[in-house]
This record gives C-alpha cells, sequence and structure tokens, in this order.
C-alpha cells in the first residue's frame, strides 16, 4: 500500500485511517477463524470418508438439509448409484448414511458462511461505508473471487469420485486443500498489512527467505493432499525408515514415471516426507539467520516461533502416521499445518514493515 495524502484535517484524518484499518483487520481475523474451520472440517469429511455423500451441487438451495424421512431416503437413493457405496458401503443403512451426510452438509455450509457472511456482506459494506484505502479493494476482491472458484474446485473434486472411482481425485483433493490454503495465507497478509509494526523492514535477503518458506509449506501441504487423497499414510508406518530402509524400493514401478508421483502410494509419502525435511532444515536455517543478522529484533522472534511450528507439526506427523492417522492426530496434523502457513505469511509481511501512514499534502 502507498502512502495517502491527507485531506484538510491531517490528525482527524490519520485518527480515522487508523481506527478504519483496526475494524478491517478485527473483520479480517474473524474471517481466518473461519477459514480455518472449514478447512479442518474438510479434514474430517476426508478422515471419515463423507465427502461422496451429498452427490450434486446446490450453491443455494443445499443450505437446507432434508427435512423428513422422504426427503433423506431420496438422498440416500441417489448416494446408492455411486461405486463407493456399491463396492465399499452396500451394507450401509439410512443411519450410517445420515452420519457422513452432516460432515459434509457441515463442510459446505461453513465454506457458504466463510464465502458470504463473513467475506462478501463485510467486503460490501466497509467499501460502501468507504472505509477501504486505495488499494486495498481490489487485493479482498481477489480473494473473494478465489473463493468462489474455490468453489468450482471443491465441486470439481467431489464430481470425480461419482464415476469410475470409490473417492475423489488425489490431485483434485490436494489442489481444493491448497487453494483453501493460499485464501487463508491472503487473508493473513492483508489483515498483517493493516496491523502497526514496531520494528523497521528487515534486510532483504531476510525478507526474501521468508517468502521462500511461505512457498515450501504450500508446496508441502499439496503434498499432503495427494497422501490423504491416496490413503497413503495408511501403509509404511515406521519413521525414520519406511518399508525398512532410509530410501524404499519400487517408487517408480508404474509407467510412465511421473504417474507415480500422483498415484503411487509409496511414492507420494516418501515425497512428503522429504518435503518435511526440507521445510524443516529451511526453517532452521531462516531462525539461525535472521538471529545472527537481526539480532534482538522482532524478525528475529518470529522466526524462533516459526521453526518451532514448523518442528511441532514435523512432530505430529510422525505421530499421525505412527498411529496409522488417528483421527485426532491427523486432523492436528491438518490445522498445525495451517497455523504454520498463517505464521509464516505474517512473519514474511512483518519483515516488510508497517504499511504506510498518510503524509500531509
Amino acid at each position: 500500500m502507498t502512502a495517502i495524502p491527507l485531506a484538510d484535517n491531517p490528525a482527524a484524518d490519520r485518527v480515522r485511517l487508523l481506527r478504519n484499518r483496526a475494524l478491517v483487520r478485527g473483520w479480517l481475523y474473524v474471517a481466518l477463524v473461519v477459514i480455518f474451520a472449514v478447512v479442518v472440517v474438510g479434514g474430517a469429511t476426508r478422515l471419515t470418508e463423507s465427502g461422496l455423500s451429498i452427490t450434486e451441487w446446490k450453491p443455494i438451495h443445499g443450505v437446507i438439509p432434508p427435512l423428513g424421512e422422504a426427503e433423506w431416503q431420496e438422498e440416500f437413493l441417489k448416494y446408492q448409484q455411486i461405486p463407493q457405496f456399491k463396492e465399499l458401503n452396500a451394507d450401509m443403512d439410512l443411519a450410517g448414511f445420515k452420519r457422513i451426510f452432516w460432515w459434509e452438509w457441515a463442510h459446505r455450509l461453513l465454506a457458504r458462511w466463510a464465502g458470504v457472511i463473513f467475506f462478501a456482506l463485510p467486503f460490501a459494506f466497509f467499501w460502501a461505508t468507504r472505509r477501504l484505502e486505495r488499494g486495498l479493494a481490489p487485493k479482498l476482491a481477489g480473494i473473494f473471487l478465489l473463493g468462489g472458484l474455490q468453489g468450482v474446485i471443491g465441486w470439481l473434486m467431489v464430481a470425480s469420485g461419482l464415476t469410475g472411482r470409490t473417492s475423489v481425485n488425489p490431485a483434485w483433493l490436494a489442489t481444493h486443500l491448497t487453494v483453501a490454503s493460499i485464501i487463508f495465507a491472503a487473508t493473513m497478509l492483508v489483515a498483517r498489512g493493516l496491523a502497526p509494526h514496531s520494528a523497521p523492514p528487515a534486510d532483504r535477503r531476510t525478507q526474501h527467505f521468508a517468502g521462500i518458506l511461505i512457498l515450501l509449506i504450500l508446496v508441502q501441504i499439496f503434498l499432503g493432499g495427494l497422501v490423504a487423497g491416496l490413503d497413503a499414510g495408511l501403509s509404511y508406518n515406521t519413521w525414520p525408515l519406511m518399508d525398512g530402509r532410509i530410501v524404499p524400493g519400487d517408487l517408480f514401478i508404474i509407467e510412465p514415471i511421473w504417474r507415480n508421483l500422483v498415484e503411487n502410494p509409496k511414492t507420494v509419502q516418501f515425497i512428503h516426507r522429504l518435503g518435511a525435511y526440507i521445510v524443516l532444515a529451511a526453517a532452521l536455517w531462516h531462525m539461525i539467520a535472521t538471529r545472527r543478522v537481526q539480532p534482538g529484533t522482532m524478525h528475529a522472534r518470529r522466526a524462533l516461533v516459526l521453526f518451532h511450528l514448523v518442528l511441532l507439526q514435523a512432530a505430529v506427523g510422525i505421530a499421525t502416521l505412527l498411529t496409522q492417522v488417528d483421527l485426532h492426530a491427523a486432523l492436528t496434523h491438518q490445522g498445525l499445518a495451517l497455523i504454520a502457513l498463517g505464521f509464516a505469511a505474517a512473519h514474511w509481511r512483518g519483515t516488510k514493515g508497517a504499511c504506510p501512514l498518510p503524509v500531509e499534502r
């Protein structure tokens, strides 16, 4: 954001701008909590195999769940037509269907709330009342449009599992998770850009490496989505060895070779492990370098916290693997990934210093 010229009353304008920034920032923090809930409930939906229980995309009418026995039977009949029911859940009764239905319905409802009630309506209010400073509205509009795209991706993901498969396509699942993570990080960046910063900007190298950490975490989240989509965490549940070796065999047995990167559970899990080591090493290097170049600064303290978040995330990831994807461990793993990403985004924005305040004309 660039400095904004003040009007005839500089002091009053400055106070008003700071107040508006605080209001917008508070709104975005609430939106972050809701987005976090959407992602975690989405993870539970995947882990409980509930994502295909609603076989139609009804962005408006889908808000209302089945209200009577006849409507429940109608929804259950639709589910009975897809391969997941025929091949995996043929013995499921209506009560069992209701259990998986509510997970998917809750996930979709939360996503609608996040997009409309917690983002679009407040955005429209702040824009209409001129509380958004120059350059802020396009950023927020971009996040909103990305949320709309995320809804389309979510349906394409579900549609990929309705014919010819008993689960959604892992690549679509990973894309869906990654786009949600990008929305979360972008919202954090805008929110922290509106916050006051007491420390001056960090040196360029620290800024650049902080940005690289965001990209590394996003790649690792995408790989985690592939692991979830392939149920790759249910096998090779040892650490640090995998299948009895540091580098397991049969990583590229599928032809053509590139398909192993998205279809071979062993290969995908191994790459996800490597990704975790790379992110951890990068966070450690960044912490050491920042504390050496910027000793005693807020930048160094944030780098220290970020390293420990990544370390904790790695530990929970190992626990998730060793427990063969225990539900609570897996959801904690996914939630911590988002927290680490959000903190990395806040840290990167912090290395750039405070957003310029208005200047007198």
